[in-house]
């Protein structure tokens, strides 16, 4: 958590400093968009590789002491995925013209000369964030999560260090030449220091029918045809935000200031927990694999119901701390606190569905998650069409706050029904007086920070924080308080 939280810190100066140099408007649209195709190439051809199947197979080997078998798979593995991987991005290279114009339609033909540029410079990153994936889940298998967590962090300096040493030459461009780069130094290569550290050996082999690359691949084909609504929501926003003025931009500034407490609490949890989950269902202690879900649900929703509160109350000042400056207006500020505000209602859904999910990945059950979030995805797809026709952009992000609920609901109720994580094993009166005090908490605090002249001056950013926080703060703690809740005392469980 801590890791993740120096990534978030220096996501934050990444997104700043965009938010400085270049605003929120046609080229951070572009650079935005550009993102789209690898990430769906990352995530078709990758998707269940890196650290979620073969996590539970290669922690099964170490367990049963079969190194020799363990490191095999490893090398069959990436040596396989990555030549199709290779492959992948050169169709993608070839074909992005043609695949931008579906995915944002309503890009003119400048910014979408632009987003094909910058696309193809971020395509070939795509092989060392697959790659730097599955060498990570090999440190994770082992319990060693220092050097994983550290990737994302030093992805976010390139980015940065990209645009100061080249944004007079390349301009926007430069940010996806440091990205490319940072996938490199980031993902791909730090966590290839840290498994060469432990003694992981790797040696190229296409032993395609090795049977424990065919139980990954049943595992993963699963994952990889199937469209979770977690990774298909920033798709389908930016679709439909292609049309407007930096829409696709403010909306992402609200959503990548929104991922920080989802991958403090959500992202870390989930990564940490899956190795656990995967060694109690092995050893078949089941009451115990139920109960260690539920317990890490419990205590993830409840301390994201407080935190929701908190970042509702706080929208405004946070947003424009954190972004305004440079290019970023005031305006931009308003409106980007507004998507950010209703993206907060979400958060426990968002760190909730993660675990739910690694329970299912634990039991070897990949088919389904997938089967369950594709449609899911799928029907959610008119939700959005609707709510965007009525509501503009505040009803894409309403939209994706019902699609992330019914897909936690989804998981958790199929959970219950095969019996492996029952509904009713949830404290469900600690997470109501959690709740309660939530809600009384957003409430006063809001109310305390219109007490704050607006003068749109740091200042009163500061002074509206600094009331919203206290008042925040003294409300949960006069309510877990007077509701004598165990939350407290049951995050403090190892």
């Amino acid at each position: 958590m801590t890791a993740v939280m120096l990534s978030r810190v220096i996501g934050y100066i990444r997104e700043a400093y965009i938010a400085w140099a270049f605003g929120a408007g046609r080229l951070t649209d572009a650079y935005v968009a550009g993102f789209t195709i690898p990430d769906f190439l990352n995530y078709i051809v990758a998707g269940g590789a890196a650290s979620i199947t073969f996590i539970s197979i290669y922690t099964r080997f170490v367990a049963e002491k079969r190194e020799d078998e363990a490191q095999k798979t490893f090398s069959i593995i990436i040596t396989v995925m990555t030549t199709v991987l290779v492959f992948g991005v050169i169709l993608a290279e070839i074909y992005t013209p043609q695949l931008l114009r579906l995915l944002v339609p309503k890009f003119d033909a400048e910014q979408m000369a632009l987003c094909v540029h910058l696309t193809r410079i971020l395509l070939p990153a795509q092989i060392f964030f697959y790659v730097g994936g599955v060498v990570s889940a090999v440190l994770l298998s082992r319990r060693l999560f220092l050097f994983p967590a550290f990737g994302p962090l030093l992805y976010n300096v390139f980015i940065i260090l990209g645009g100061v040493v080249l944004g007079k030459q390349f301009g926007i461009s430069s940010l996806a030449y440091g990205a490319l780069a940072g996938a490199f130094v980031g993902p791909f290569l730090v966590n290839a220091i840290g498994a060469a550290r432990i003694g992981t050996g790797f040696r190229l082999s296409w032993d395609v029918r090795n049977p424990a690359f065919l139980e990954w691949a049943r595992l993963s084909i699963p994952l990889m045809l199937g469209v979770s609504l977690v990774t298909a929501d920033d798709w389908i926003l930016r679709h439909f935000a292609s049309g407007g003025l930096g829409d696709i931009t403010r909306l992402n500034y609200a959503k990548r200031l929104f991922a920080v407490p989802i991958a403090i609490l959500g992202q870390a949890t989930g990564q940490a927990s899956l190795p656990f989950f995967a060694k109690l269902f092995g050893e078949k202690r089941m009451d115990e694999f139920a109960e260690t879900v539920n317990a890490s649900v419990y205590r993830l929703t409840a301390a994201s119901f407080l935190a929701t509160a908190w970042m509702m109350a706080a929208a405004l000042p946070v947003i424009d701390l954190v972004y305004r400056r440079g290019r970023f207006s005031l305006g931009d500020s308003h409106i980007t606190s507004t998507y950010f505000f209703w993206f907060a209602l979400s958060l426990a859904c968002w760190c909730a569905q993660g675990l739910y999910a690694r329970a299912f990945y634990a039991a070897g059950d990949t088919l389904t998650p997938m089967i369950a979030c594709t449609v899911i995805t799928l029907a959610s797809l008119p939700i959005y069409s609707i709510l965007f026709a009525k509501f503009s952009f505040v009803g894409l992000a309403a939209a994706s706050d019902i699609g992330i609920l019914a897909n936690t609901l989804a998981l958790a109720l199929l959970l219950h029904a095969r019996g492996l994580v029952r509904w009713d094993g949830l404290p469900w009166g600690e997470l109501a007086k959690t709740l309660i005090i939530a809600v009384i908490a957003a409430g006063l605090s809001y109310e305390a920070a219109q007490t704050i002249p607006a003068s749109n001056t740091r200042w009163s950013d500061f002074l509206s924080l600094a009331l919203t926080t206290v008042t925040w703060a003294a409300a949960v703690a006069t309510g877990l308080w007077l509701t004598r809740s165990n939350l407290l005392k049951n995050l403090r469980k190892a």
